[in-house]
């Protein structure tokens, strides 16, 4: 009896993986750093970009050193970290190289040098 319950689960794993949707098909459809930012960042980060605790705690973005390197900023939106969820399955090279330049030069940010289309592509 307990060959067949393994072999019957072994068996379903398969199938039921298989009709799982795959949500990285499912992307924005703002466009523009400023867009992007109010329509799925700002949900955490704030419209001020000053950041909330409570059920977690979301950084705040605003003056922000961190976002002094532009690579580092991409890779957060792109892939995620911890609480962070990754982006690059829904957002686009130029919507992912837009919200970083974004909030790099607003919300009290003014970093030089600009993420490309091509500097997203790469981290796919």
């Amino acid at each position: 009896m307990r060959g067949f319950c393994v072999v019957t689960l072994l068996m379903a794993v398969p199938a039921s993986a298989a009709d799982t949707p795959d949500m990285r098909g499912a992307p924005f459809a703002m466009q523009g750093g400023e867009a992007v930012y109010r329509g799925v960042c700002q949900g955490c980060h704030m419209a001020d970009a000053k950041g909330a605790s409570g059920a977690g705690t979301y950084p705040a973005l605003a003056g922000n050193p961190k976002l002094a390197e532009p690579g580092y900023v991409l890779s957060m939106v792109m892939n995620g970290h911890r609480g962070m969820p990754p982006f690059g399955g829904q957002f686009s090279n130029g919507q992912a190289a837009d919200v970083v330049n974004f909030v790099r030069s607003h919300f009290g940010n003014h970093y030089k040098g600009k993420v490309t289309e091509a500097d997203a592509q790469a981290l796919r």
